[in-house]
């Protein structure tokens, strides 16, 4: 591969047809769908839009893969896992540039998001060989209790498109590890890294039917077929929660095995002892990473008055200074957000909170010219009963609020019908493990702006959703437990 690939070649390079059952072919008809470049709104290919029948072809050949890849040896399973991790290794600046040019991320976060998603298949491929069972005595010591732990069966995943390759590793992974086999829908904004990505396992040895690729513009009328179907057994879905609930309504007809990661409302909390250094910092992470364009992004700043006005100052003067371009060009920080209505979605939440109150201290507006770009953006005062206090913004845009007590942060904080991450620097330890005990959310960052890693459980609390990615439970949500009773004579 070259060192410095062309933009050209890395589309070019990609598969464009739909992968089932180890080969790719057309949708239904050769329909097709444009992928668009958020930077400047230009159609950079078309992928092939699938039907219903498609997506049947597919859960065909998950389903009729699904025995043979159950029986096939835990360590070959890994090891294809484990030669995918190379090889995205290898092509981390082919695929970095694929993602910047089909999502608008910065090429240093697309570098960075490849190689996160290839931890995911490093981490379960050595899960692989380490699903375990158990054997123990009844209690009455007439019999012995067997358990054993099984692949849960065909999975349909679906992923977003704000991580398009990382949401896709984290999905297929632990069903790859534990023997399921899938049909995988990724968004249809950002398909290529998922083709990309099918291409590089079907070269590291996965077998065919194992894992499939359907790209829709239909997503609806795709998936609620297969779900009704009743052959697959699971359903792993990355997303908003409004659709997370639909999925889950028609999931419960065949009572499907569901995890849900969904929504998010991550409050950020600012104690007046914390290092307002480190505090600054882990709010530029928070906030900024993928362009505020993240389920876990800060979305609510909460700061205790001492240091109130400080803090205001210092993130205003490093958000306004946050380069902002296409995200393949040098330096740049903020690129554009993912379309046309993401911006209309900001830009109301902004003026919503504005008209109520809101001061703006930088940005505010979108930027004049093609692409969908919109200014960094910190506010103070913002009124409680605004949208911005309560919707997930995503976007580069920091509403920044005060408080005085401990109790009030808490609360504060826990006011949100979502739970997936919440912020917290403190320099107390005290304050610290009684605040991340008290705050209700899946995941906590104290002291630090990021929490998302392979080796630690990802997920959420209340309507951000049901099971974990991840760490030493992740492939859980792909295993059913079956038990033996086995009678002694």
């Amino acid at each position: 591969m070259n060192a410095t690939p062309s933009e050209s070649s890395v589309v070019d390079a990609v598969g464009k047809d739909l992968f089932i059952d180890g080969k790719w072919r057309p949708a239904s008809g050769s329909k097709t769908l444009p992928v668009h470049d958020p930077s400047t709104g230009e159609v950079l290919c078309e992928v092939a839009d699938a039907s219903p029948a498609d997506g049947k072809d597919a859960l065909d050949a998950a389903v009729a893969a699904q025995a043979s890849w159950a029986k096939h040896p835990p360590r070959e399973r890994g090891e294809i896992l484990r030669r995918s991790y190379e090889l995205l290794m290898e092509r981390n600046e082919e695929l970095a540039l694929l993602m910047t040019l089909e999502m608008g991320k910065p090429l240093a976060e697309s570098r960075g998001e490849v190689a996160y998603a290839a931890e995911f298949f490093r981490w379960f491929a050595e899960e692989a060989v380490r699903i375990d069972g158990g054997y123990a005595v009844a209690p009455n010591g007439k019999g012995r209790f067997l358990v054993h732990r099984q692949p849960v069966g065909p999975s349909l995943l679906i992923t977003p498109w704000n991580f398009p390759m990382a949401m896709g590793t984290r999905k297929i992974g632990p069903a790859v590890a534990a023997g399921c086999t899938s049909v995988i829908k990724p968004a249809a904004q950002t398909p290529l890294s998922m083709l990309a990505l099918v291409g590089i396992m079907a070269e590291a040895g996965l077998p065919e039917g194992v894992v499939n690729v359907i790209t829709t513009s239909n997503s609806g009328g795709v998936i609620e077929p297969l779900i009704r179907d009743g052959r697959a057994r699971k359903l792993s879905f990355t997303g908003s929660t409004s659709v997370g609930r639909k999925l889950l309504e028609q999931c419960s007809e065949k009572v499907l095995r569901t995890s849900m990661e969904l929504g998010g409302n991550a409050p950020f909390l600012v104690f007046d002892d914390a290092d307002i250094d480190a505090a600054i910092e882990g709010a530029m992470l928070a906030k900024l990473r993928n362009i505020g364009e993240a389920c876990t992004a800060a979305n609510r700043f909460y700061v205790q008055r001492g240091i109130a006005d400080e803090f205001a100052r210092r993130l205003t003067e490093r958000m306004s200074a946050q380069p902002i371009g296409r995200g393949t060009e040098e330096g740049v920080v903020i690129g554009p957000l993912i379309d046309e209505a993401a911006i209309e979605k900001v830009s109301s939440l902004v003026s919503d909170a504005v008209d109520r109150g809101a001061k703006v201290l930088t940005g505010g507006a979108g930027v004049d010219g093609p692409g969908h770009f919109y200014q960094p953006t910190v506010l103070t005062d913002v009124p409680q009963d605004s949208r911005l206090a309560h919707d997930e913004i995503f976007g580069p845009v920091a509403p920044i609020n005060v408080f005085d007590t401990e109790d009030e942060a808490i609360a504060k904080a826990n006011d949100t019908e979502y739970g997936l991450v919440s912020y917290l620097y403190t320099q107390d330890i005290n304050r610290a493990l009684r605040v991340t005990e008290a705050l209700e959310a899946g995941m906590v960052g104290l002291n630090q702006g990021i929490v998302s890693n392979p080796a630690a459980p990802f997920g959420g609390i209340k309507h951000s959703g049901l099971g974990r990615e991840g760490g030493t439970v992740g492939i859980d949500e792909f295993l059913e437990t079956k038990y033996v009773a086995v009678g002694l004579s």
